[in-house]
């Protein structure tokens, strides 16, 4: 049997397993024979957000890094765009980020669309190691990141919690320097360069973002010296430079 055939055979083990793969597609030249492109990849992406969002400058940092065209539409949350009934058929929860894949399909959520990236545009730059091992410590970290800091921080569960007496800041404050003790214990045994080795991961486009809350929340990171290495090294990489909220074209200009 030739090489040829050998290769067609394996590609048609492969789409008869993975049946929803098959879509129009090329052959990315010099990659191994499952090295395929679909035409949903070549479609434009638009990412729905807003500059002071951490879950939208996830989104930002991880297109830059992978060298992912996208188009950004600004959502003005002070003037409550995300409540308008076209923009909530986008986004059931009201909230930022969305990141449309085409004219009739989005994700609303954004470690959802952090992880569609990783598996869709599989031949641009990973933010997930090789390792299941090493997966796992990038997503104890994100999920420190996203569960236990990023959610209790929410605007809407802060205001609700003012509300109901608790003082904005204190409360903020507090999640904020329980998940970052948490994700330092965490990535005191990981880190290399950056949060899981010496590769730029998933748990370092989280982390940043969060930071950048922190520092609004006037939160010391002086007790997390793991973190701050880190973060002097990423604070300065073009991709995070570009996607902090200062450098958002709907920033409002005194806040530059």
């Amino acid at each position: 049997m030739s090489p040829h055939d050998r290769r067609a055979g394996k590609s048609r083990y492969f789409f008869k397993k993975y049946p929803s793969s098959f879509v129009g597609f090329v052959a990315s030249p010099g990659k191994h024979p499952f090295a395929i492109y679909s035409q949903l990849m070549m479609a434009g992406l638009t990412l729905y957000g807003y500059y002071r969002s951490s879950c939208s400058a996830r989104l930002r940092i991880a297109l830059d890094l992978k060298g992912i065209a996208y188009k950004s539409v600004y959502v003005d949350l002070n003037n409550g765009e995300h409540f308008k009934d076209e923009y909530v058929l986008k986004n059931p929860s009201r909230s930022v980020p969305t990141l449309m894949i085409d004219d009739t399909w989005g994700i609303p959520q954004s470690m959802a669309a952090l992880a569609y990236l990783e598996e869709a545009y599989f031949n641009s730059t990973p933010l997930l190691p090789g390792d299941a091992r090493s997966r796992a410590d990038v997503r104890t970290l994100t999920d420190i990141i996203a569960i236990d800091i990023q959610q209790p921080t929410n605007d809407r569960v802060i205001k609700r919690a003012e509300s109901l007496g608790a003082d904005q800041m204190e409360w903020s404050q507090h999640f904020t320097e329980t998940g970052l003790k948490a994700f330092e214990t965490v990535v005191s045994k990981t880190a290399g360069k950056y949060c899981c080795g010496d590769m730029i991961t998933l748990a370092d486009v989280c982390l940043v973002p969060a930071l950048w809350n922190a520092e609004k929340f006037g939160v010391s990171l002086e007790p997390f010296p793991t973190i701050c290495r880190v973060y002097a090294v990423l604070k300065d990489h073009p991709s995070f430079k570009k996607s902090h909220w200062q450098q958002q074209p709907d920033c409002p200009e005194e806040l530059r």
